[in-house]
This record gives C-alpha cells, sequence and structure tokens, in this order.
C-alpha cells in the first residue's frame, strides 16, 4: 500500500526550484555543485536526498555512523537519487551537561531549518542516543518532506567475569555494592571496561532503545530496524534499504503527515507499553506526536498503560535478557506480531506497506525472551501516571521495575532542594532515615535543573545500604536514566522551581502512595498549604541571555513534552517554502 498522492515527476521535486529555472540564481546554484565536482548528471532531475546524521568523537553511542552514511549514500545512488551529507547537532548522552534534554528542541529546530534552507527533497535521520531520535523526528515532521529514520541500533551486551552486564542498569547496581564495600577496586575497574564494549545505544531497554522501538512501531523506520545491533552486518544492510527506499518516498510524496497520525501514535504507545520503556517515553512521545498535530495526554498513555500487558523480558524491567537477546528472540516485529490484535495494522509505513503487511512471517524464537500475552513479564505496561495534591498535572512511575511493597506506602519525607545537598546526605552514614521514608529532591525539573537532567533516581543513602536495603521510594520533579530502576516517581509536575507543589513539601510531612488508585499525596492540610504557598519565594532565574534564556521562556513542563510553545503545531502556520532570488 502506497501514498494516494500523485506520483512526482522531476519538475515537481522541491530541489527543482534551486537548480531547474533557466536564470542567473539557478545557474549559481549549478555552479557550486560543479565547485564541488559533481556534473550536472549527477545532481539534476534526481531526488536529493538529505543524510542527516549526528555523529561526533564524543557520541559513543554513533561512533559507526561514518560507515553507515557510505552505506546510506550507496542505496541512495542505487536508487537514482543523489545524497548529502548533513550534519547536525550531536546530542549524546554520556557528556552533554547539564543534560541532553536541554538541546532536544535545539537538535528539532535546527533539523527543520536545516531541511527547510536547503535543497532537499527528502531525509535519512540518522540518530539513536536518547534524545536525538525524538529531536531528528520532531524537526522533520514540522519540516514536512519525506522522511525515514535510521536507528543506530543497540551495543552487544556487557561482559565481566563470566556476568552478562546491562549498560546503566547494572552500573548502579554495582555502584551500591561499591559504596557497601563489597566490590575492590580491580573488580570496579572490570566492570568499567566491560559494560559498554561496542559501538550502538545503551543495550537495555532503555530510553534509547524505547524512543527507536517507539519510531519502529510509529511506522517511520524500515520493519523492525530498531532492535537490529549496531555491530551486526544486518546492519549496514538495513542502512543502504533506508537509502533505497526515501528515493522511492520522495517520489510517491510520502510525507510525514500520511504516517504520523492518531493511530500511529496509538500503537508506539502501547509497544512502548510492551516493551517495558524507559519513563522517558511520556516526555518524548508527547512532543513528537504534537508536532504532528496529535493531541496526545498523559490520560491517554495512562489509559494505555493499564491494558498493555509487559511482554518484553529485557533489563531493567524484565530480568534476564538485553537487546541483543531481544534481536534474536525475533526482534519489535515478532513482539508486535504478538500484540497485533491489539494493533491498528491499517496504517501505512515508510516501508510503503501497512503494518499487518510488514508483520506478516514475523516469528518469536525464545518465548522467554517475547514473552506470549498469556504470560507477561508485568499483567500492565511499563508506566503508571499518578496525580494527586502533590501532582495536580501528573508524575510517572515505572511499576514493574520496582519492588511491589512500594505499590502502597505511607512515610514521612526527606526533602533536599539540590543535588549537591542531596549527595552530601546519601553518603553520610549517620543520616537520620529510615526504609519507610521518602526521599525527595525538587528543583530539577525542566527550568529548576535547568533542562530536566537525570537525577531523579536518587542514590539509597549509605545508612541504609549498610543494612542491607536497596530500594526506597524516592520523588523528584527529574527525570531518570531508562536504564534506571527502583521506585522512583518522576516528572512531579508543576515543577518546584515555578511554584509547583513539591516546592510546599517539608521535611517530616507524611506522603501516600497508591498505585491502584494512581494518586500521589502529601497529606497536609489545604489551610497549610495555602499559607505556605503565600510565604513561598520562587528563585531567581537562571538564564539572562542566550539559548538557555529561550529555553527557559518557553518551554513547556512534562506533561505538554517540554517542547518550546511557539514550535508546536496549534502556535501558528509552519513557515513555507523560502524565497529564491
Amino acid at each position: 500500500m502506497t501514498s494516494k498522492k500523485p506520483r512526482k515527476t522531476p519538475q515537481d521535486l522541491r530541489s527543482a526550484r534551486w537548480f531547474a529555472p533557466d536564470d542567473l540564481r539557478s545557474f549559481g546554484h549549478r555552479s557550486r555543485m560543479m565547485q564541488l565536482g559533481y556534473a550536472e548528471e549527477d545532481f539534476r532531475d534526481k531526488p536529493i536526498i538529505g543524510v542527516l546524521h549526528t555523529w561526533s568523537e564524543l557520541n559513543t553511542c554513533h561512533s559507526h555512523f561514518p560507515e553507515r552514511i557510505k552505506d546510506v549514500k550507496r542505496g541512495v545512488t542505487q536508487a537514482g537519487g543523489f545524497a548529502v551529507e548533513m550534519p547536525a547537532l550531536s546530542v549524546d548522552e554520556s557528556f552533554t551537561k547539564p543534560t541532553s534534554m536541554l538541546y532536544r528542541n535545539m537538535l528539532a529546530m535546527e533539523v527543520e531549518e536545516m531541511i527547510r534552507s536547503h535543497p532537499l527533497d527528502g531525509v535519512v535521520l540518522m540518530g539513536g542516543c536518547d534524545k536525538t531520535t525524538p529531536g531528528l523526528v520532531m524537526g522533520a515532521t514540522s519540516a514536512g518532506v519525506p522522511m525515514i529514520f535510521l536507528p543506530a541500533g543497540p551495543m552487544l551486551r556487557g561482559n565481566y567475569a563470566g556476568k552478562i552486564l546491562g549498560s546503566g542498569s547494572d552500573a548502579w547496581k554495582y555502584w551500591d555494592e561499591r559504596r557497601a564495600g563489597n566490590i575492590s577496586d580491580q573488580e570496579w575497574l572490570g566492570v568499567q571496561g566491560g559494560i559498554a564494549r561496542s559501538a550502538g545505544t545503551c543495550m537495555t531497554m532503555g530510553t534509547a532503545a524505547t524512543m527507536m522501538s517507539i519510531a519502529d512501531a510509529m511506522g517511520l523506520t524500515m520493519s523492525g530496524a530498531s532492535s537490529i545491533p549496531a555491530v551486526d552486518s544486518n546492519h549496514q544492510r538495513m542502512s543502504a534499504a533506508c537509502g533505497r527506499r526515501i528515493v522511492d518516498m520522495v517520489w510517491e510524496d510520502a510525507t510525514p503527515d500520511t504516517i504520523i497520525t492518531d493511530a500511529s501514535v496509538r500503537n508506539a504507545a502501547m509497544v512502548a507499553m510492551a516493551t517495558g520503556c524507559s519513563t522517558n517515553a511520556v516526555v518524548h512521545l508527547i512532543a513528537m506526536a504534537r508536532r504532528a498535530g496529535v493531541a496526545l495526554t498523559l490520560d491517554d498513555l495512562d489509559a494505555l498503560g493499564r491494558n498493555t500487558p509487559l511482554i518484553a523480558n529485557v533489563r531493567p524491567s524484565g530480568r534476564d535478557y538485553l537487546m541483543e537477546d531481544f534481536y534474536y528472540a525475533g526482534g519489535l516485529r515478532a513482539l508486535m506480531k504478538q500484540m497485533e490484535a491489539r494493533l491498528d495494522t491499517s496504517c501505512v509505513t515508510v516501508t510503503g506497506k501497512t503494518v499487518g503487511e510488514n508483520l506478516e512471517g514475523a516469528e518469536v524464537y525464545n518465548d522467554d525472551v517475547i514473552r506470549p500475552l498469556s504470560n507477561p513479564v508485568y499483567h500492565e505496561g511499563s508506566l503508571a501516571v499518578l496525580k494527586g495534591n502533590l501532582c495536580p498535572q501528573g508524575a510517572v512511575i515505572k511499576p514493574a521495575a520496582c519492588d511491589p511493597k512500594y505499590y502502597t506506602h505511607e512515610g514521612p519525607a526527606l526533602v533536599f532542594d539540590s543535588y549537591p545537598e542531596m549527595k552530601a546526605a546519601v553518603d553520610d552514614e549517620t543520616l537520620d532515615i529510615t526504609p519507610d521514608h521518602v526521599m525527595v529532591l525538587r528543583n530539577a525539573g525542566p527550568l529548576g535543573g535547568p533542562g530536566f537532567p537525570e537525577w531523579g533516581m536518587l542514590p539509597i543513602p549509605k545508612a541504609l545500604i549498610k543494612q542491607g536495603y536497596r530500594d526506597l521510594l524516592r520523588i523528584s520533579d527529574a527525570r531518570m536514566s531508562g536504564t534506571s530502576y527502583g521506585a522512583c516517581v518522576l516528572h512531579v509536575t508543576p515543577e518546584s522551581y515555578v511554584g509547583g507543589p513539591l516546592a510546599l513539601l517539608k521535611t517530616g510531612d507524611t506522603i501516600r502512595l497508591d498505585l491502584a488508585k494512581r494518586s500521589l499525596d502529601m497529606l497536609v492540610s489545604e489551610e497549610e498549604l495555602e499559607a505556605r504557598g503565600k510565604a513561598l519565594k520562587l528563585p531567581e532565574p537562571r538564564f539572562e541571555r542566550g539559548y538557555g534564556y529561550m529555553f527557559s521562556k518557553h518551554v513547556t513542563q512534562a506533561d505538554e513534552g517540554c517542547d518550546f510553545d511557539f514550535l508546536q503545531t496549534d502556535f501558528g502556520k509552519t513557515a513555507g517554502e523560502p524565497d529564491i532570488f
């Protein structure tokens, strides 16, 4: 099944506006192409494909991209197109501080404007590290040209001393053991060298794997592409296939609005829940959907989560396996096949086929890795949305990744106003804390962080680690890494920095969590909260100039996707084609 639009001719190509007219300006464009060493027959009357990639020498997840760019360009050439490499902002998760989330919208803006201002008929978007998938997709969706997403793919599973290691997840676990005095310097060095040992994204079902899977389920990748390990030769072949397919998409005029629909977003959300997705999926999926005019909400996601079993037994929500195992068990196509009856299989994808057609022949090769719906890892989806007087606009928890004893919990708050304050306390072995306490970190949201950093998985205090405890109810207006686990309530909205109720909480106040009721409350009277609100003094603005100033003036809260308000579809019309004189 292909787009219903008429097939384009060379004269209809967007790039023809730059190169086809017989005038001085087009002469200049053709002359500059010749300056680059190209003859007119290389590019005239051919779809010009931008290969937008997020490679840098500090982006470990994308260290294989220089080779994959060659594969994409080979595919474009095979299909009769002309490929041009276009570097975009490389927002890596490992080194970008205070958080790469601060720059996701910058990447989206760059991609949108890069596409609009250049003679590109279609684009291949190369990303995978956490914020690159949503940033690339958001920008290209707003630009409106045919696009296909090429996922970086997960790295190989880690290994140390005969034990399989999962990036992120096992780092947290071994760090707790080191803080408890159970890990030697030599063992710690061994874990450090063995936990990430190839190109590619985190190989747990963290944010990178989650977002690549969401793009796949939404129909934006070659079917099943999100599961292929970065260094598997299938990844090279998939990359070339992306190059070939995007050329056909240009002739078909298969623009993002034909693919990103209410139904495809719903498919992506259900698949995300079934995979044990990262809590970050909530923020990014809402932002991606709204760029396409789909009004996705937290309540929509919670409703889907209540009815979608978690069937991917992949860490951190699963127990035993990693993304490499998931791929060899059949990958995302196999998982979607398991839940095919719940999906809208009529949705069109970038392959030119429907979801149903793409799933034909998909099989599960290991039903402990990819479970049937009748034997899930967890009876509901990966995420749950909480509301109450502590988070009136919502908060998120990952029930499958925490101890069930915290599903209903009541205890005293221990509140920290900054990460340094919290860090000093958790390293204090004399800290007055019990397993019933609720640790709270505030001023770590989109504006308070700034940028919504991944500080939400607060370390277990040494005082409790020494007693053998490895989990504790923790609450924050921050995010946490998708590789994290534990009883962590995140994305408390509105954030404390702008005067949300979390700012009114005091150490010693009782907090009550009831997962079944989806409620999170502080047991403080309305009269007392009103008095505290009147006495509250908001912090001074963090930025007085530059990108940070723009971010602070225009970023939305977590429940609205943390996009810039002026980039959403309901703000105004998208800019048209640029003038060419």
